[in-house]
C-alpha cells in the first residue's frame, strides 16, 4: 500500500510540475493548450502559418479555425482545433511569438473571435503552403493568402 501511494504522489508531483512547462505534455495531455486563452491560440495558429505576412492572411487562418470550429467534426474550441494533432505547425502552441508580428495577430485575433471573417475563404477548412500542388481531385482552391492557398475538400462526382 505504501509503495501505491508513494507512486501516485510521484505521477502527481511529475503532473504539477507539467502544468508549469509551457508546451509540455504529460500523458498526451497538452497543458500550455488548457493555461492559454481562446485569443492566444487564435493568435498563435495566425501568427505561425500566415508567417506574420499581413492581416489578410492572418483573417484567412482565422477563418479557418472558426469553420473548423462551427463543424462538429472538429473539436468545439478554438484551442482545442488549433491543437488538434498534425493539423496546425509543430509547435504552434508552445514556441514563442517574438516578433511584432504578434501585435498584428493580436489585433486580428480580436476581430475574429468577435466575427470577422476573410470572404475568400468561403467554407475552407484547409490550406497548406502556396506554390505546392497534390494530386487530389477533391481539393477545391477558393483563395491565396498570406503565402498560403485555402480549399475546401468536396467529394467528387
Amino acid at each position: 500500500m505504501r509503495a501505491i501511494s508513494s507512486t501516485l504522489l510521484r505521477v502527481a508531483a511529475l503532473a504539477v510540475v507539467a502544468t508549469g512547462l509551457g508546451g509540455c505534455s504529460f500523458m498526451g495531455i497538452n497543458f500550455a493548450m488548457n493555461q492559454m486563452s481562446e485569443k492566444e491560440c487564435m493568435m498563435r495558429a495566425m501568427y505561425f502559418e500566415s508567417n506574420r505576412s499581413s492581416a489578410e492572411g492572418m483573417l484567412a487562418v482565422g477563418t479557418v479555425v472558426m469553420n473548423r470550429y462551427n463543424d462538429p467534426r472538429y473539436p468545439k474550441t478554438v484551442c482545442g482545433v488549433v491543437g488538434q494533432k498534425n493539423q496546425f505547425a509543430q509547435g504552434v502552441l508552445s514556441r514563442p511569438m517574438t516578433d511584432s508580428g504578434a501585435v498584428l495577430a493580436s489585433q486580428v485575433a480580436d476581430q475574429v473571435l468577435r466575427g470577422s471573417r476573410h470572404p475568400g475563404v468561403q467554407n475552407a477548412q484547409h490550406f497548406h503552403t502556396a506554390g505546392l500542388r497534390f494530386p487530389y481531385n477533391n481539393m477545391f482552391y477558393v483563395l491565396e493568402a498570406g503565402g498560403n492557398e485555402f480549399y475546401e475538400k468536396r467529394t467528387v462526382r
